[in-house]
């Protein structure tokens, strides 16, 4: 299988999936489609991992949890993802102590359409890789970050893009919020 990332530019592909968004019995499942998102006229940064109940992936999904407001400070929403279905997400949400109180949603790509679309699916396994998306307000693709199975993503680097996107001027390798941009 040879994998096709979506990239810089590209529109993020339509899609109606169910998430997670609650362990409160009743209240678990939303079905959270792109065309909500779009209509936000918020930006998304949506991360995917492997495989529910594993060892890298809870300490990814909780430090993007910890920072959680950083994100919605930044007018971004937030969506965790993996080819696991809604059930799964459930259940590992309610059996491990870091994801009871996740404050966003937790998107179950069963069919691995979306995963597939986006061109992030291992290929021995067929699970995605530790894949980031920054999505602009229009719907169009505005960083990508792909890593290999076994290495964890830094949440503060994806804080650092968002920041820089957003300022939607030149950024300096290692710029900062705050710090100067650089003038044209």
């Amino acid at each position: 299988m040879k994998n096709v990332i979506l990239s810089v530019g590209s529109e993020f592909p339509e899609f109606k999936k169910t998430a997670v968004v609650s362990i409160e019995k009743g209240k678990e499942f939303y079905e959270l489609s792109s065309e909500e998102l779009k209509a936000s006229g918020k930006w998304m940064v949506m991360f995917w991992w492997p495989k529910d109940f594993t060892f890298v992936c809870p300490t990814e999904i909780a430090e993007f949890n910890k920072h959680n407001q950083d994100f919605v400070d930044r007018d971004a929403i937030l969506i965790g993802a993996s080819t696991d279905s809604e059930f799964v997400h459930a259940a590992w949400r309610r059996d491990h102590e870091d994801l009871r109180g996740l404050q966003f949603p937790m998107l179950a790509d069963t069919s691995k359409s979306l995963a597939e679309e986006l061109g992030i699916l291992e290929a021995n396994e067929k699970v995605a890789y530790r894949a980031t998306f920054i999505v602009d307000p229009q719907g169009i693709i505005r960083w990508v970050s792909l890593y290999d199975l076994s290495v964890g993503r830094s949440v503060k680097e994806v804080l650092r893009v968002l920041d820089a996107l957003q300022t939607d001027e030149l950024c300096p390798c290692n710029w900062q919020k705050g710090e100067a941009t650089l003038a044209v």
